[in-house]
């Protein structure tokens, strides 16, 4: 066992962090909470510290440290990869306030509840405030995924999420060197800013457009396509570093903006699998993060040291982030409703340990080459507190944000985490019909169709539409989406139809995305479409485009009937024949099903059918007193 420890420690943690993100999609959970619960608990059986460095367990941090900066950068770069700078027509003034003032009183607030709370000398709390001014993508894109919010919203968070990483480190370094180290004047602060951004933003814009050229001319087969952007990002990386300490992050994130906004050469298949990749180095640094956790060391706080700290924690959350956001966001256009959500949303993750567990050991090695300065000494003394100061805040955040935050957007109206809203490729009159039905019962619907006619109806009957190509950026990027979690493709061309499932897999996942059977669908080889291509297939799998608009030619209806304990499904079946169609079914709480050939429904009562109904001989109109014709 001993002698495998290790590898099974490595199979472990990969193991665990995938366990966790799917229990914790499963049953809507945050999913650093699970990460980091999984990682203490694997820290009980494992002590990775003295499995990384058997000989000096001391050693590990300055192992784990370069290892957790590069899978840092890489992360920063899956986020650039998201950052669309259209974003910044509504977000970018708020983004860009965060960042400079927020993240100025979040420091100095931090600051100083650090000195008088924590009692650290000014210069580590000082160091402490800079470092904890970030976020970071680590814990910011697992939550917005599971809280969903609305565009604006999600765009500020996922903005500053990413930006503040490398100011933060930034304002590290300035730290460091100007208030630690005393190395230069003040004026010196501005150099080193400037150094740092101009370092960053060169080699990543310089690195982004020679991708972009490089995958343009086809000089890089497909299949190599994602890891040599990979190489690329870490090489750049470490090369800005090199020449100044900390750009790296700038230089990553630069990168990632650069190769989204560029428009020489699609990238969707490099952002997947960055998206996956990072999705994988969360999970593994957040089990690192938690099995590092000693619950012994825990246990052996003093209740006067757990009290300070945990005001400490408080003060964080109630004080310096609702401080920062609305001091920064004084005379904006943004909703008071907004500032609340974004006042409570700043959890702290593996960005912060990893730089603080930097300046720490840099604090320490700087005192041991000094003893000439018997202040370095005790700073040195006092350094070892900042880590495990560090960890609490990230622990202490990650949980209460991750607790908190899907409740309180709930409840400002800025999120709906299971949205049960259509969107509709294509505007025809039946679809206009289908589309009324299902807005009748609560479900949000937009229509998005390229025909200004139909479009101009659907408007004129209070649908929302949108006249442009369901295939366009405009639609992805543009149109707001808020309370849509679903695509059904029903235009007349069957390759449009595929093609607008496969583009909207990514947001609202394969189960979600539906399409029409095409009207060539055959079995095996050399049927006319392959199933790779397919979304769901809608309905009973018969009810091509042409055939439902023919039935509705003929006078089938779209009706809307109430199902009861007096008139189950068995007798609308019986009312209305074998030949009438369910399409959808609305539970009590306003959950839709879409009904698909993959898998059969049976009606029960308390729902409401959603059903294409063929036209009575006799021209009778139903009886049954909750049945509504669309």
């Amino acid at each position: 066992m001993e002698e495998h420890g290790l590898l099974i420690y490595l199979a472990a943690v990969a193991v665990l962090g995938i366990a966790a993100q799917w229990l914790a999609w499963r049953f809507r959970l945050p999913s650093i909470l699970l990460l980091l619960a999984f990682g203490v608990a694997l820290g009980q059986f494992f002590n990775p510290d003295k499995l990384l460095s058997a000989a000096d367990p001391s050693a590990a941090p300055r192992i784990l440290l370069p290892i957790v900066s590069l899978a840092v950068g890489v992360i920063l770069l899956e986020g650039g990869l998201t950052l669309r700078l259209a974003e910044l027509k509504e977000a970018g003034g708020i983004v860009l306030r965060l960042v400079s003032i927020g993240a100025l009183v979040s420091g100095l607030l931090t600051t100083l509840a650090a000195h008088l709370l924590l009692g650290l000398p000014w210069q580590l709390a000082a160091l402490l405030g800079a470092v904890l001014v970030v976020t970071g993508p680590t814990v910011v894109m697992p939550l917005l995924r599971h809280i969903r919010p609305v565009r604006r919203v999600g765009a500020i968070v996922k903005w500053e999420g990413i930006v503040i990483d490398p100011v933060g480190a930034v304002l590290a370094v300035l730290v460091f060197e100007q208030v630690l180290s005393r190395e230069g004047s003040p004026m010196g602060v501005a150099w080193v800013i400037l150094q740092t951004v101009a370092v960053g933003v060169v080699l990543g814009w310089g690195a982004g457009v020679v991708l972009a050229q490089v995958l343009k001319r086809f000089w890089v087969p497909d299949f190599l396509h994602g890891v040599v952007v990979l190489a690329t990002a870490v090489g750049v990386f470490v090369l800005s570093n090199v020449v100044r300490a900390e750009s790296g992050l700038v230089t990553v994130t630069v990168l990632g903006v650069t190769l989204a906004n560029q428009r020489s050469v699609t990238i969707r298949h490099i952002a997947e699998f960055k998206e996956h990749l990072g999705v994988l180095l969360v999970s593994c640094l957040f089990i690192l993060l938690g099995s590092r956790i000693d619950l012994r060391e825990v246990a052996d706080v003093t209740l006067w040291e757990a009290f300070w700290e945990a005001a400490f924690l408080l003060v964080l959350i109630f004080v310096v982030r609702p401080a920062s956001v609305f001091l920064s966001t004084i005379g904006s256009e943004i909703r008071f409703r907004e500032r609340c959500f974004l006042a409570f949303l700043a959890p702290r993750g593996i960005v912060a340990a990893a730089v603080m567990s930097v300046f720490a050991l840099k604090v320490a090695t700087m005192a041991s080459g000094d003893e000439t300065r018997p202040e370095m000494v005790e700073l040195a003394a006092q350094a070892v507190r900042l880590v495990p100061i560090t960890f609490l805040v990230i622990v202490g955040t990650v949980a209460f944000y991750g607790l908190l935050a899907a409740p309180l957007a709930r409840w400002l109206g800025l999120a709906e985490p299971n949205p049960q809203g259509v969107l509709i490729a294509g505007a025809d009159s039946w679809i206009r019909s289908l589309a009324a039905a299902l807005k009748q019962e609560g479900i949000a619907v937009m229509l998005v169709d390229t025909n200004f006619s139909n479009v101009a109806n659907a408007r004129m009957a209070g649908l929302p539409a949108d006249c442009a190509s369901i295939l366009s950026e405009h639609v992805r990027e543009e149109t707001d989406l808020g309370g849509i979690g679903r695509l059904l493709a029903m235009t007349p061309n069957d390759e449009v139809n595929a093609l607008a499932a496969r583009e909207f897999v990514h947001q609202f996942g394969r189960a979600n995305v539906y399409q029409l059977v095409p009207w060539e669908s055959g079995e095996g080889r050399r049927q006319s479409m392959s199933l790779h291509m397919r979304g769901r297939q809608l309905f009973d799998g018969k009810l091509n485009y042409h055939e439902l608009a023919r039935r509705m030619r003929q006078g089938a209806q779209i009706k809307r009937t109430r199902l009861t304990e007096e008139f189950e499904y068995d007798d609308f079946v019986a009312e209305h024949g074998s030949e009438a169609v369910p399409l959808f079914l609305i539970g009590e709480s306003k959950t839709l099903t879409v009904c698909t050939a993959d898998r059969k429904q049976q009606p029960r009562a308390g729902q409401t059918v959603i059903a294409l109904i063929p036209p009575r001989p006799d021209g009778e109109e139903s009886a049954h007193p909750d049945e509504v014709a669309d």
